[in-house]
């Protein structure tokens, strides 16, 4: 199994910044995918950004040149870092890791965005 701890959500202007973190209970090298969802007030959740364990990123269009995705190898944790936020980017933040064919998440991070 895969516990995941998110961290950094917060209440921020429209315009500013935040950085989430995710950290795992194993290696992120044996994980295939780790990524960010999301999931705004009666919307259904959609994928803001992944990490692929051979390197490999990819963002949904809405947040692109906006948000990047890292990771700290040593630390087991992967960070969102979301720069020019939009109210629209309102919404609960989770972290997800694929391992095993399972698909594991964390609790969730809300981030607020004020116009």
């Amino acid at each position: 199994q895969v516990q995941l701890v998110e961290f950094g959500g917060g209440l921020v202007q429209a315009g500013g910044s935040l950085r989430l973190s995710c950290t795992a209970s194993r290696s992120i090298f044996s994980i295939n995918v780790m990524g960010w969802y999301r999931q705004a007030p009666g919307k259904q959740r959609e994928l803001v950004s992944t990490f692929t364990a051979s390197g490999s990123t990819n963002y949904a269009d809405s947040v692109k040149g906006r948000f990047t995705i890292s990771r700290d190898n040593d630390e087991n944790t992967v960070y969102l870092q979301m720069n020019s936020l939009k109210p629209e980017d309102t919404a609960v933040y989770y972290c997800t890791a694929d391992w095993n064919y399972v698909r594991y998440w964390g609790q969730g991070t809300q981030v607020t965005v004020s116009s």
